[in-house]
């Protein structure tokens, strides 16, 4: 991917080397489903705090780990993720002139305390509405390669675009409808919204992969990178992989066919009301 040249965010924290190694635990959690929660961050890779119910529209306080020394000039991932943010935020102010506001990307090492609660590295990368952040830990890179496979530069901007999905999600209304109706559904049904959510993630991760494309930055095997990360954290290739069978009532992120679809979609049309999960007739 090209992204040596791109203009970078001014929106990038790093929290790194500041010492701040947070307790796991936090405020109305017992320590059972902190575990499982955790679990579940590992094994679906994104968003986990859905499964804390923690996305909710409480305080907009900023992370309370202490800002980190800045990362040395020679660390390329960290100018990876402002460049491709920086893109990612151009891209989005073009698509929603007179609603896009950029997102808050904090990168922690370890365990970080933000407005949803406390977070660990085993949770994945994740996206905190009330604070409208990004949290990564930047070995979830190394991660990406190693258990997933996954080695293009365009597969770990996916997982950006994917979190900054959720902050479009979040800054249309999205996010809180979605809560409001998982409030008063079955377990399965609410699972399903979570599905439709994360697909919609993975289609907004396509609309700017779009742009991407358009702007000649992608290199032969970036896409084909992308896709192998979509497929490879699909809910039933993970539980497959964890349990040896496939529930797919207990689905949160939709199946690997589902996440490769819809990242397509995304990449196909460059229109985020392409992106609409909740009216579509069949996932």
């Amino acid at each position: 991917m090209k992204w040596q040249d791109l203009t970078r965010s001014g929106n990038v924290e790093d929290l790194r080397g500041s010492g701040g190694g947070l307790p796991i635990g936090g405020a109305g959690i017992s320590v059972g489903g902190l575990v499982l929660a955790l679990v579940a961050g590992w094994i679906f890779g994104v968003n986990p705090l859905t499964i804390l119910g923690l996305m909710d529209s409480g305080s907009q306080q900023a992370p309370t780990t202490q800002r980190g020394e800045a990362p040395p000039d020679n660390d390329q991932q960290a100018q990876f993720v402002e460049a491709v943010l920086g893109h990612m935020e151009k891209t989005w102010k073009v698509i929603l002139p007179q609603r896009f506001q950029p997102a808050k990307l904090a990168i922690f090492s370890g365990a970080v305390q933000s407005a949803c609660g406390s977070a660990n590295s085993a949770m994945g990368p994740f996206y905190c509405p009330p604070d409208q952040r990004v949290y990564l830990d930047m070995s979830f890179f190394k991660e990406l390669e190693t258990r997933f496979e996954a080695r293009s530069d365009f597969a770990r901007a996916y997982v950006i675009a994917h979190e900054v999905g959720h902050h479009v999600q979040n800054l249309m209304g999205t996010s809180d409808y979605v809560q409001q109706q998982r409030a008063r559904q079955s377990k399965a049904q609410a699972n399903q919204m979570s599905v439709k959510l994360e697909l919609q993630a993975d289609c907004y991760a396509g609309v700017w992969g779009h742009y991407a494309q358009r702007d000649n930055l992608l290199e032969p095997g970036d896409l084909e990178g992308a896709l192998t990360a979509a497929s490879a954290i699909g809910d039933d290739n993970l539980q497959r992989q964890s349990q040896g069978r496939v529930v797919p009532e207990s689905f949160t992120h939709g199946s690997s066919a589902q996440r490769v679809k819809w990242f397509r979609q995304g990449m196909t049309t460059g229109r985020p009301e392409s992106c609409d999960t909740f009216s579509a007739g069949k996932l």
